[in-house]
């Protein structure tokens, strides 16, 4: 009988255990979970007002050099992509489209053309950056006065935070 009745102790004790293990895996998920959509949705929650419509068509008027960010660069992803149209006019450079959200984006111009975190890596002494991309579906950066557009061909969003390559666009 006492052989009986440890044995049912020992089964709840067992059963009780895994009750536990599986909570704290729940929470540790759960944690997880919350910090990662934190992390995506906080961005969008503190963004500026984007530049009115108006100000980016008039920097799209006159374009010295246009092109497209797209969702099918190499290394772009499902959570990492950007689309639309980038315009360069004497003064600045503006976008008008969508892009993934996300933390500490950045505008850099690069002399050849780029699409992978690889590629950036590789010629980021060679980059020039141009300012920070805080909104995503328009933005208007102006120009550093001691960067000549010409000697670039391709503008890049790229995420500081975690060296992420977001999308690019050929202008020249």
């Amino acid at each position: 009988m006492k052989h009986v009745k440890k044995s049912m102790v020992e089964k709840e004790t067992g059963t009780q255990s895994m009750k536990y293990g599986l909570l704290i895996i729940s929470h540790i998920a759960m944690l997880v979970f919350g910090i990662g959509l934190g992390i995506y949705l906080l961005p969008i929650l503190i963004q500026p007002t984007s530049p009115s419509q108006q100000a980016v068509a008039s920097v799209m008027l006159a374009p010295s050099y246009q092109g497209e960010f797209s969702r099918d660069r190499a290394d772009s992803d499902f959570l990492h992509w950007g689309e639309g149209k980038l315009v360069i006019d004497a003064q600045s450079i503006a976008f008008s489209g969508e892009l993934a959200p996300g933390p500490d984006y950045k505008l850099y111009l690069s002399p050849t053309f780029i699409e992978t975190e690889a590629d950036f890596l590789a010629n980021k002494e060679r980059l020039v950056r141009v300012g920070d991309v805080k909104t995503f579906d328009r933005f208007i950066l102006p120009i550093p006065s001691d960067v000549d557009v010409a000697n670039y061909t391709t503008a890049i969003v790229w995420c500081e935070t975690f060296s992420q390559f977001i999308t690019s666009a050929k202008y020249r």
